[in-house]
């Protein structure tokens, strides 16, 4: 019988980086800098305008409420900086822009895919359930870009913000708050204490009670996550793969495979360039645990 989930497990990866390559792309960056975006500051807030631009409308609580990964405090000062979902949709389509160009650039080989693919995974992502998974079904509103290359890569960016969803989900039913689910993440990678969450941009005093409330419940002990705290990590993990096969399934297993095979030799490229634009730390759904 066909192990959906190893397929699922194994394509999460090419999904994740054929997509978070570009939040850290200086072509991408450079665009941000030019619509206004202040130096220094440019790619984490031109990440988050783009990102969350087809929920702009409804204003940062509800952006807060469905982006998960993201501290309050950076939406808000997006939304500080941008005011208007027509500033937003600028971001959106700046980052396109970014993204066309960068993979023409670093790997030609995926062009192709993407193409083939997306009109494959079109069908199937409109099949995907959207109850509780406002991400998702904010990006499968926005316009389907008309460049193949691009129509593509959005299929995929749906297919990943379906499993997002699908996944704070699994994280806010655990109980855990914003830095106490990147604590654990952290502590579960093997990175150096807090990286995580100093990355997201939580704050000093949100990173301090997600430490108090975690040892409160017996995940954290004299300052070192648990190995109760890591194999909550791995269930949400576990638990996540298991709830995302369906997309995979409705595509089939020979079309799954192929998938993997096209998609993998590029995406190495794509996360080198992410060692190199951001760091080896960056990018942290592509990576190997440590």
């Amino acid at each position: 019988m066909t192990n959906w989930l190893e397929i699922t497990r194994r394509n999460a990866r090419s999904v994740q980086t054929t997509i978070g390559w570009i939040f850290w792309d200086p072509g991408a960056v450079e665009r941000y800098r030019l619509l206004g975006l202040p130096d220094g500051f440019a790619g984490p807030l031109g990440y988050i305008a783009s990102r969350c631009a087809p929920l702009a409308g409804a204003g940062p609580d509800a952006v807060v409420a469905a982006f998960g990964s993201i501290s309050r405090a950076g939406i808000e000062g997006a939304f500080g900086l941008l005011g208007t979902p027509e500033r937003f949709r600028e971001v959106w389509d700046a980052r396109d822009a970014a993204v066309a160009e960068g993979l023409r650039t670093y790997t030609p080989e995926i062009i192709d895919p993407l193409a083939e693919y997306g009109e494959l995974l079109w069908p199937i992502v409109q099949q995907l359930p959207r109850v509780g998974r406002v991400f998702f079904g904010a990006h499968l509103a926005m316009p389907r870009p008309t460049d193949a290359l691009l129509s593509g890569w959005h299929a995929v960016n749906c297919l990943r913000e379906w499993r997002g969803d699908t996944h704070w989900a699994l994280v806010v039913a655990a109980g855990l708050t914003h830095p106490e689910a990147s604590i654990l993440h952290n502590a579960w990678l093997g990175y150096e204490p807090d990286w995580l969450a100093k990355s997201r941009g939580t704050t000093p005093d949100d990173l301090l009670q997600g430490w108090a409330s975690l040892a409160e419940k017996g995940l954290v002990v004299d300052g070192q996550v648990t190995s109760d705290g890591i194999a909550l990590r791995q269930r949400l993990e576990d638990d996540t793969d298991r709830l995302t096969t369906l997309p995979w399934e409705l595509l089939g297993e020979a079309a799954s495979l192929r998938f993997a095979e096209l998609f993998e030799p590029p995406c190495v490229t794509l996360l080198q360039r992410v060692d190199v634009t951001a760091g080896t730390n960056y990018q942290p759904a592509s990576r190997e645990r440590r």
